[in-house]
């Protein structure tokens, strides 16, 4: 998965130092409340849908991007999840980020689920008890997404 160019652009500026970029991450539910997943490309790890923000992006209409852009699907945002803050994370080359992670409730719309882009080797709908392994971040904002009366969680991991 290749950085975006305004990623990089200030990466020839600071180096591998530490960078605060904003993201986004949707538990895309259908009709049947599964769960839109794909498999990371990079290291295999199942996921809900996530991304970055371009500069200026507002939350909303880029995850929306994000999930089409991976997914071919169609959604719409329901309600915040969470917000916290994920990192840092360091990479293979060196860079140090840490992410400002807003996590969303989506909706399906319309479209078939598929690979749509090389950030995933697999996306699939998983009934919300037969999800495969995955991180307990990712377990935690699709718990909170499956119950309607939970509270938007901030500092969530």
């Amino acid at each position: 998965m290749a950085a975006p160019d305004f990623v990089l652009k200030l990466r020839e500026k600071i180096g591998n130092d530490p960078l605060w970029l904003p993201g986004v991450r949707g538990v895309v539910l259908d009709q049947d409340n599964r769960v839109l997943l794909c498999k990371r490309s990079d290291n295999g790890h199942w996921t809900p849908i996530t991304g970055m923000l371009e500069p200026g992006e507002h939350p909303a209409p880029g995850l929306i991007r994000e999930i089409y852009e991976e997914t071919a699907v169609v959604a719409e945002t329901e309600r915040i999840l969470a917000v916290g803050v994920i990192g840092p994370v360091t990479y293979p080359n060196g860079d140090v980020c840490d992410f400002l992670d807003i996590a969303f409730k989506c909706r399906y719309v319309s479209g078939e689920a598929r690979v749509n882009d090389d950030e995933s080797s697999a996306v699939e709908w998983f009934p919300a008890d037969e999800l495969p392994e995955m991180s307990p971040g990712h377990l935690a904002v699709i718990r909170l997404a499956l119950d309607p009366d939970q509270p938007t969680v901030f500092q969530m991991e």
